[in-house]
């Protein structure tokens, strides 16, 4: 009896020893949450007063939120590309929104992303991740163009994806465009689909670690809510007003909710790294309020076209409840800091943009040690531009506390502090020649350096 005694507690305590080590060196699951055309402070983290966002809040009250976040661009298509690639969209020649073969061409732009670009989906895959994409997808697909590669041509395994995209689902796509009221799955559930798809991929695949894209394009026009909803205007007319806006802000919000107790019911949060934010700046902005204030909307190389909401948790590996107003962090470092957390290896023949930031998501503030360029308008036949003041010159970089606008011919300079002037108000490009002339230098070599598809 004793020595059977003496073999239970030796099993439990290695059973313990064999959990504990496999705790440690299990792989995170990875989920990156990017929204469609939200502003900076449309949640309540980041100031918005929209609706409450209670369970958005949770998560940077969980984890760390960055207010010097910036997108790949200020629109969809070349945001995407920039963060699953993790270099600049315009080296894939990436420009604009995708949209039927004659406006691609008009804008200067690729159909659909080069099936041999960097993906961040085959560099998790090739780790040993199952690899999923629920949502939007805005890469290639859709419109005319027939023959824009699969998901699998990237590295994902198991994808629910939208009109835009070469494969749609026939639940939320009964017609040939974004949605329908003959959809199967109303637009005002599609979030709620993809979050139980994204929680049905991870149940499947336990034991597993998990890389999951859940892109939502509800926060994107146009905003249908629930019809049983407090809404009273004439459905789905309206579609750009606020009352439906915070609808549907306010569906999102509960939908995030159910991700993250879903996780925890399985046992995943405690090993999932989440990240929240958002593709490009907001438009409809009403009155700028839900770009924070900043200067620009989307279409604009302003603050508020390209400066994003982020939020990134990590129970236990990242500090819960801090904010840093000092780091800067684009889209782009997404892929080799998401690696490095992650004990992935980068191809060795990978070339990329981006910089490792995970000391920042995990440790604490710091400078970014390079500079960041973006390019928004190559011509004025394919590209929608905000009305004055908002619309922007059509580069820009920032290095530091500079951030320095301009056209491609060179004119129209301006020069801004950006972290003493972060709405972009008082140009010092006359004041701060030195500045503004090497800034210049900086950018037009490497606009310089992108390809082109029309010249």
């Amino acid at each position: 009896m004793r020595r059977n005694l003496i073999s239970v507690f030796l099993a439990a305590v290695l059973v313990t020893i064999f959990c504990a080590s496999y705790a440690q060196t299990r792989k995170p699951n990875i989920i990156v949450i990017l929204t469609d055309d939200m502003g900076f402070s449309d949640i309540g983290a980041f100031g918005g007063s929209f609706v409450p966002t209670p369970n958005i809040d949770a998560l940077a009250k969980n984890g760390l939120k960055l207010t010097q976040y910036y997108s790949a661009a200020p629109i969809c298509s070349p945001s995407r590309a920039g963060m699953l690639t993790g270099m600049y969209p315009g080296r894939w020649n990436f420009t604009t929104y995708l949209d039927n073969k004659k406006h691609n061409r008009d804008a200067e732009q690729t159909d659909f992303l080069d099936p041999a670009a960097p993906s961040m989906g085959r560099v998790f895959q090739s780790a040993g991740y199952a690899t999923g994409h629920f949502g939007k997808w805005h890469l290639g697909g859709g419109r005319d163009v027939r023959n824009a590669p699969g998901f699998e041509a990237y590295g994902f395994d198991a994808h629910i994806s939208t009109y835009e995209s070469p494969d749609p689902d026939p639940l939320i796509t009964a017609t040939n465009w974004i949605w329908s009221d003959k959809d199967s799955i109303k637009r005002w559930d599609r979030t709620r689909y993809f979050v139980d798809q994204a929680l049905k991929f991870v149940q499947s695949n336990k034991g597993k670690p998990c890389f999951v894209n859940l892109w939502p394009d509800d926060v994107h026009t146009p905003w249908v809510p629930r019809r049983d909803d407090s809404y009273t205007g004439n459905f789905p007319m309206g579609h750009e007003d606020e009352m439906p806006f915070k609808l549907v802000l306010k569906e999102l919000d509960v939908q995030i909710g159910r991700l993250v107790a879903g996780l925890k019911e399985m046992g995943e949060l405690e090993n999932t790294i989440i990240i929240f934010t958002s593709d490009n700046g907001a438009l409809p902005s009403f009155r700028g309020s839900r770009n924070g204030g900043l200067r620009g909307s989307k279409l604009s190389l302003y603050e508020g076209g390209t400066r994003m909401p982020f939020i990134i948790s990590w129970p236990g590996k990242i500090a819960a409840g801090r904010a840093d107003n000092r780091s800067e962090v684009n889209a782009i470092d997404l892929l080799p800091s998401l690696a490095k957390m992650a004990g992935v290896k980068l191809p060795a023949k990978y070339a990329g943009d981006g910089l490792d930031r995970s000391a920042v998501f995990t440790g604490g503030p710091s400078l970014r040690n390079g500079p960041m360029f973006w390019e928004y308008g190559r011509n004025d036949i394919a590209y929608r531009y905000p009305k004055a003041p908002h619309r922007s010159p059509n580069l820009a970089v920032r290095s530091g506390e500079w951030k320095l606008l301009m056209n491609s011919d060179g004119s129209d300079l301006q020069l801004y502090n950006i972290v003493q002037d972060k709405n972009e108000t008082t140009n010092l490009s006359e004041k701060k020649p030195q500045v503004a002339g090497k800034l210049k230098k900086e950018l037009m070599a490497w606009w310089n350096s992108l390809p082109r598809l029309n010249k």
